[in-house]
């Protein structure tokens, strides 16, 4: 059983917060996730096997499901709760079932990452034109723009990055390839929301 799935990612959020559950509310195909509810992200290999560790999901817990993907690669569930412990078992039944371990999972990998200092009012224009979903950037401000591997390793650094500063989340994407971020503010809290982001992902466990 163990070799049915290869996985990429398993991270549970503890508490969404409000521009996340915000932004990821605008996105989500099925039930509605909230300020504050727990959240369970697993991305595996291969895609069409999503179908399969949501069933085991969702017969044996209460968490509620928000997407089930098939990408060209790749294929993700998101789960999510009122209850931590909801989104915990859910985890465990599909580890379980499949004989892994929260080890067995994929380390993520920081595949770039760039502050742009004093945004120029035309490349202000053009990010907000292209992101229909978080906030504006306003030309002046600095921008923090961090790719990862595997992509859905992109929301928890969101979401840590939003509970321990300030800065505004213009957008994040957790499918495909790689997972992106941006987010912006002042340059200190720029900064410290780059550092905070890389050391989520620097102390999360797994296989290389």
């Amino acid at each position: 059983m163990k070799n049915e799935i290869n996985l990429r990612t398993f991270i549970i959020i503890d508490s969404m917060q409000p521009q996340y559950a915000t932004v990821t509310g605008t996105v989500i195909q099925g039930d509605v996730c909230l300020q504050g509810m727990s959240q369970l992200y697993i991305e595996i290999e291969p895609g069409s096997g999503v179908y399969k560790i949501m069933d085991i999901a969702l017969k044996q817990t209460n968490a509620k499901p928000g997407f089930q993907i098939v990408e060209r690669e790749y294929g993700e569930i998101e789960l999510h709760s009122h209850s931590i412990d909801d989104v915990k078992d859910a985890g465990d039944a599909i580890l379980r079932e499949y004989g892994l371990s929260i080890e067995d999972r994929m380390k993520p990998k920081v595949v770039s990452e760039q502050i742009i200092y004093n945004v120029d009012p035309l490349q202000a224009q053009l990010i907000n034109r292209d992101n229909r979903y978080g906030s504006v950037i306003v030309p002046g401000e600095c921008m923090f723009i961090l790719e990862v591997e595997p992509a859905a390793y992109i929301s928890i650094a969101v979401n840590e990055v939003e509970k321990n500063c300030q800065v505004k989340l213009i957008t994040f994407d957790p499918v495909g390839r790689f997972g992106r971020m941006y987010v912006s503010g002042n340059e200190s809290e720029v900064k410290t929301a780059r550092e905070i982001a890389i050391d989520v992902l620097n102390n999360i466990t797994g296989r290389d």
